[in-house]
């Protein structure tokens, strides 16, 4: 009996510890694919996201590297348009995609966005490249129905593809004047380390 128990505990041991071999992920390279609201806009280049987002994973002693690819005033379709020359960067373990907000201003609609996010998402799952889907709260300027339809673009694509999402790239930053630049838009230094902290929660949880 005793000799059942002991095989019994060494199965369960490979087992579990085989699981969680088959669900953790080795994340070293990071890429931030986006706009003005990661790119570091109006601010030095030593205060700008990804630098602030691998000093925060550095505490946590974890080494990154992590590539800023984000142009401020990029749409979705700009995006797309330059995909494939970010896809040809070597050994990219995730992409943190954060685009919309500027066709949002635009007022481009919202079944466009929703196309050329969806196909930015296929390309970059074809490359077995893990994605973070951070989404994008629309305003009320073009009114509550294409608010809504913005807003739901997200949600709908994350579960639609099975993505790691991350609801909304400036939670605990919008609206708030301490954290954002003069235009009430643009992250300041201290909104972009609120923002590094949240995702840094999102990567590790997908790690």
């Amino acid at each position: 009996m005793k000799n059942i128990s002991f095989y019994f505990f060494i199965f369960l041991f490979f087992v579990l510890n085989t699981c969680s071999e088959k669900n953790s992920k080795d994340i070293k390279k990071i890429i931030l694919f986006g706009d003005s609201l990661m790119s570091g806009y109006g601010l030095s280049k030593k205060n700008h996201l990804h630098k602030i987002l691998e000093k925060d994973f550095m505490i946590e002693g974890f080494e990154m590297k992590i590539i800023n690819n984000s142009i401020s005033g990029d749409t979705t379709a700009d995006g797309l348009a330059r995909l494939e020359e970010t896809l040809k960067i070597k050994d990219i373990d995730l992409i943190i995609l954060g685009l919309g907000a500027n066709d949002m201003l635009r007022g481009i609609d919202t079944s466009i966005i929703k196309q050329n996010l969806e196909e930015i998402i296929k390309r970059v799952q074809n490359k077995n490249i893990e994605i973070l889907f951070t989404g994008m709260v629309a305003t009320t300027s073009r009114g509550l129905s294409y608010k809504k339809k913005f807003d739901q673009i997200y949600v709908n694509l994350s579960k639609e593809y099975k993505l790691n999402y991350m609801p909304f790239l400036l939670k605990g930053v919008a609206l708030k004047p301490e954290y954002n630049q003069p235009d009430g838009m643009h992250p300041n230094f201290e909104g972009l380390k609120i923002m590094s902290k949240n995702l840094k929660k999102n990567i590790i949880r997908i790690m």
